[in-house]
């Protein structure tokens, strides 16, 4: 368990950081060529690493359904999605919506047994789980808006003030 944990972890990590990444190459870039450059380096790092590690047994694919390869588009969308949420909501809500997103589906669909996973019981304890976290977004992404607001209008008063002397 532990070792699962700190691999999640370090994908929560990792995601986090090519995010930034991937943002930044779209400033320059745009979105088609972000993500064919994330996919593609990806693809060309995967294999590499595949072929150091695995040798001739990367490519032995035991029976493994066709339909499933729809995952490698699938990360198209991901790459694309997640440029475009990170620039029009800034990277920490932008990736906080995407994870609270992935949780809520991931839930959905353990409960359901989809694709063949092992069916895990609904329970409304762990809906409100999910909702704890969508709060947490809220209070994060507005919780501070206020404030903010309240400093702008004193900092516009006093700059006003010191006009008219």
């Amino acid at each position: 368990m532990l070792v699962g944990l700190f691999f999640s972890l370090l994908a929560g990590s990792l995601v986090g950081l090519q995010n930034i990444f991937n943002s930044k190459v779209n400033e320059r870039a745009g979105s088609w060529a972000t993500t064919t450059l994330v996919l593609g380096l990806g693809f060309l790092a995967s294999l590499l690493m595949g072929l150091i590690f695995e040798g001739g047994e990367l490519f032995h694919l035991h029976g493994m359904k066709p339909w499933y390869w729809v995952s490698g588009v699938i990360g198209i969308g991901v790459v694309t999605c997640i440029v475009q949420g990170i620039n029009r909501l800034g990277p920490t809500v932008g990736v906080s919506v995407a994870l609270i997103s992935q949780l809520a589906f991931a839930l959905w669909w353990d409960s359901m047994g989809f694709m063949g996973l092992d069916k895990v019981p609904f329970s409304f304890k762990k809906l409100l789980g999910v909702l704890v976290i969508v709060a947490g977004i809220m209070v994060f992404k507005f919780g501070g808006q206020q404030e903010s607001q309240k400093k702008s209008k004193i900092v516009r008063n006093r700059l006003n003030h010191l006009g008219r002397n």
